[in-house]
This record gives C-alpha cells, sequence and structure tokens, in this order.
C-alpha cells in the first residue's frame, strides 16, 4: 500500500545492486516518489523491478555528479552491495562535494557463533593461500576474481555462481550456475555429496545468504571468510522502512 507521503523529495537515485535496493526503488514508485534505480550490469540478466531502471556506470565520481545535475536529483540512496566499493566512494566523494544528502543502505555482516569455524580475510588472493593442499572447495564469492583459486592444481570443488564467469573452469573444477536464494537443506546436501571441505564465502551479511554458513558448521565444515572492504562512513541503516523514514526527516528540515 502506498504511503501518503506529507512532503516528497523532488528525486532520488537509488545506486543499485540489491535486492533492498529494488525492494525500496518499487516501494518509492507505488508511493509516488520520483525514483530511479541505477545498476552498474555487473550481472548480465538482473531480476529487473517494475521501476525506471539505469543500466551501466558512470565513469567514476565525474560521471556520476555529471549525471545527478542532469537529471534534477536531489538525494542519494546508496544501496550498493557490500563489496562495491568504488561506487560506494564515488557516490559519498559526490554527494559531499554538491552537498548532497546521501545514506547507505546495507544489512550488517555476518558474525561468527559458536561452532562456526571461520578464518577471516582480506581478499581472493590471501584466501586462496589459506587454502590446505587436497582442499574439496565450495567457492561461493561470485563470477569474478577467480583466477588465484583456479590457478592452485593442489586443490578442486565448485564454482558456484549465477552466471558464467569469463574464465573457463578447468577439471576437476565444477561449475554451478545457480540463483539463490538455497535453503540449510539444499546447501548440506551439496556440502556432503560433493564431499566440501571448505566453503569460501564474501561476507554480504543478510538473513536469506546465511543457509550455507549454517551448513557448513552443522556439518564441521571450515568457512573462509572474506571480509568487506572499507567504505566512506555515511548515515548507514540496515532496513528499507529506515530509509522511507530518512527520507520523509531530510524533507521536513
Amino acid at each position: 500500500m502506498a504511503r501518503c507521503w506529507p512532503m516528497r523529495p523532488r528525486k532520488v537515485l537509488v545506486i543499485g545492486g540489491t535486492g533492498l535496493a529494488r525492494e525500496l526503488a518499487e516501494w518509492l514508485q507505488a508511493s509516488g516518489v520520483d525514483a530511479v534505480l541505477s545498476l552498474a550490469g555487473v550481472t548480465r540478466e538482473p531480476v529487473l523491478p517494475d521501476v525506471a531502471v539505469r543500466m551501466g556506470g558512470f565513469g567514476g565520481a565525474r560521471g556520476l555528479a555529471d549525471y545527478l545535475i542532469q537529471e534534477n536529483f536531489d538525494k542519494i540512496v546508496d544501496a550498493t552491495h557490500p563489496f562495491a566499493a568504488n561506487i560506494s566512494r564515488a557516490a559519498a566523494a559526490v554527494a559531499s562535494s554538491m552537498q548532497l544528502p546521501i545514506i547507505r543502505l546495507e544489512v550488517p555482516p555476518w558474525r561468527a557463533s559458536e561452532g562456526d569455524q571461520w578464518l577471516s580475510t582480506q581478499g581472493p588472493n590471501e584466501a586462496a593461500a589459506m587454502l590446505p593442499a587436497g582442499a574439496g572447495v565450495l567457492l561461493t564469492t561470485g563470477r569474478r576474481n577467480l583466477e588465484p583459486f583456479l590457478a592452485r592444481t593442489d586443490i578442486a570443488g565448485i564454482v558456484r555462481c549465477i552466471e558464467p564467469p569469463d574464465e573457463v573452469v578447468p577439471p576437476p573444477w565444477k561449475l554451478l550456475l545457480s540463483r539463490p536464494p538455497f535453503t540449510f537443506e539444499q546447501e548440506k546436501v551439496l556440502m556432503s555429496h560433493e564431499g566440501m571441505t571448505v566453503l569460501v564465502a564474501k561476507n554480504s551479511g543478510g538473513k536469506v545468504m546465511r543457509a550455507k554458513l549454517d551448513a557448513a558448521r552443522s556439518l564441521g565444515i571450515p568457512v573462509i571468510m572474506i571480509e568487506r572492504p572499507e567504505k566512506p562512513k555515511v548515515p548507514t541503516v540496515a532496513a528499507v522502512d529506515e530509509v522511507l523514514r530518512w527520507l520523509q526527516d531530510a524533507e521536513a528540515r
């Protein structure tokens, strides 16, 4: 149901790449707010909402600033993936230089709980180097930055991603194309059936994507967790409703 806004923002740019971004864009449109969802186009066949969508990168901070001016946006919501650090840095820098209100919509990172066997690392190169020889790896880091793992001839496993990677996945590695979310049981069966001994994941956060971590814990499988890159400090919330309140508060000031 659409909300009756006491005062509407002029135009909102939602820089997306997550399910929360799609949810927010749909909510804003249903509420009569002029909003555009911008997607970088990293996913070749994204799930698109029924809202105004802009596809493709901006060409850095300068290109983003030009677009904001040309299209007369007055607020920015950074709802990018937690690992999309470059666009978050550009958005924060442009918002500061143009004195535009900005907020980040991002779920908190996962935290290890009792029974988890996590090893934290800062990137794919370090993660690949941490894998023991002979490991059976479930690699769930996406279709990019696979080279450090595939270059290890003493390990093998499954590369799981939504779309085919640019690299050829050589045997004995297997390529599994599948779109999340996955259930706990699905993840547990996959790891057990394929003889996985290590899970490699990015710390994306969110309840929906946590099933693989819970399955790994139940099977006693260690996790190499690639932690999030540092992003500029801007106001950050974890839920769509909090963005909506921020927009209304910003208009009321």
